[in-house]
C-alpha cells in the first residue's frame, strides 16, 4: 500500500507538470502537501483508497495540533480534493470524500499596508547605481505597481512582458493566466534593468526569467523576501514588511483612488470577490477618518433650539 500510494502521488505530480503545465511554485506546494499526507497515512496505517470522513477529520486535527494556520489547512484540503479527483477519474478509488469536507473558517484579519511616506522611504534608500540595486528597485516597483504575489514575480519570464502596452502575462494559483498592467515608473526601471543590469548579472549565462540573482541564476521567492528585509532594515521602519504587504498596498491604493472592486479582484487574480472585499474595510476606515477631519460642521457645537 505504501509503494502504491507513493507511485500514485508521483503520477499525479507528473500529470500536473507535463499535462496541466502548472508552474514550479504550485508543483512544489502540491508535492509538500502530499508528502505530509503520505506520512500521516502510513503512520496511522490508513487505507488511502477507502479513507473515511472520521479519518480525514483526525488528519485535520493532527494539522491543527502542529499549529498549521487555517489558510494552510485549507490549501492542503484543496490539494487533496484535486488528488482524489484524479484518483477517481483513473478508477483507483471510487469516491472523493474530501469534497464533503469544508475548509476551516478563516480568522478575519485586516491586511497590513504601507503609508505613502513609508513607501517613499523604501524607494529612497535603494542605490540604483549598481546592477543589484537597480534590480531591487525594479522588484519594489513591480510588486507595488502590479499587486503580484512573490511566487508570481519570481516566475516572470522576459517574454511575458509587453513593454509597448504596459502589460504582463501572469500565471497565478492553479496555473490560471491573467494580464496585469504597470505604469511609467515600473516601465522606466524595466527598460533600465533589461538593457544593463540583467545583462551584467547573467554574466554570459542564459535564462528566460526576468529576475536574476548575483550568481546569474533565477531569483527565488526567499531571495526577494531577503532583499525586502534588508531594505526595510535600512529604512528603520518599525514593522515587518513582506512582499505581500506591497500587494496589499497596491489593492488599498487602487480602491482609495476610485478603482472598482471587480477590477481589483481581476488584477489580483482572486477567484472570489469576497477575498478582495477585505480591502473595503481599510478604505472605509480611511473615508471615515477623512470625513471626521474634513467635514466643516463636524467640529462645530450644535446650537440646539430650546
Amino acid at each position: 500500500m505504501e509503494n502504491e500510494l507513493s507511485k500514485n502521488i508521483n503520477r499525479f505530480i507528473k500529470y500536473l507538470t507535463n499535462e496541466k503545465r502548472y508552474p514550479d511554485t504550485t508543483i512544489t506546494s502540491y508535492t509538500k502537501d502530499l508528502d505530509n499526507y503520505y506520512s500521516f497515512i502510513i503512520a496511522k496505517k490508513i487505507n488511502y483508497k477507502t479513507i473515511t470522513k472520521d479519518e480525514i477529520r483526525s488528519y485535520l486535527k493532527y494539522l491543527d495540533e502542529l499549529k498549521y494556520s487555517k489558510s494552510t489547512i485549507s490549501r492542503i484540503l484543496s490539494t487533496l480534493r484535486h488528488f482524489y479527483t484524479y484518483l477517481v477519474i483513473n478508477k483507483i478509488t471510487s469516491k472523493n470524500e474530501f469534497k464533503l469536507i469544508k475548509n476551516p473558517k478563516k480568522d478575519k484579519k485586516l491586511p497590513n499596508f504601507l503609508q505613502s511616506d513609508e513607501l517613499d522611504k523604501i524607494f529612497s534608500v535603494i542605490d540604483t547605481s549598481t546592477p543589484l540595486g537597480l534590480r531591487n528597485r525594479l522588484i519594489i516597483e513591480l510588486l507595488y505597481a502590479t499587486g503580484l504575489r512573490v511566487s508570481e514575480i519570481t516566475s516572470l519570464k522576459v517574454n511575458d512582458i509587453d513593454l509597448n502596452n504596459h502589460e504582463i502575462k501572469v500565471y497565478g494559483k492553479g496555473g490560471k493566466e491573467r494580464i496585469v498592467l504597470f505604469g511609467d515608473y515600473a516601465l522606466y526601471y524595466l527598460k533600465e534593468y533589461l538593457s544593463s543590469s540583467r545583462v551584467e548579472l547573467l554574466n554570459n549565462k542564459k535564462s528566460p526569467y526576468l529576475l536574476i540573482n548575483h550568481n546569474g541564476e533565477e531569483l527565488t521567492s526567499r531571495g526577494v523576501e531577503y532583499i525586502i528585509d534588508e531594505i526595510v532594515k535600512e529604512c528603520a521602519l518599525k514593522h515587518h514588511i513582506s512582499p505581500h504587504v506591497l500587494r496589499h498596498t497596491f489593492a488599498t491604493d487602487m480602491l482609495n483612488n476610485g478603482a472598482d472592486l471587480k477590477s481589483v479582484q481581476e488584477l489580483l487574480g482572486h477567484s472570489s470577490l469576497s477575498t478582495t472585499q477585505i480591502y473595503t474595510h481599510i478604505t472605509n476606515d480611511r473615508l471615515r477618518t477623512v470625513y471626521l477631519q474634513s467635514f466643516p460642521r463636524q467640529h462645530e457645537k450644535v446650537d440646539k433650539e430650546k
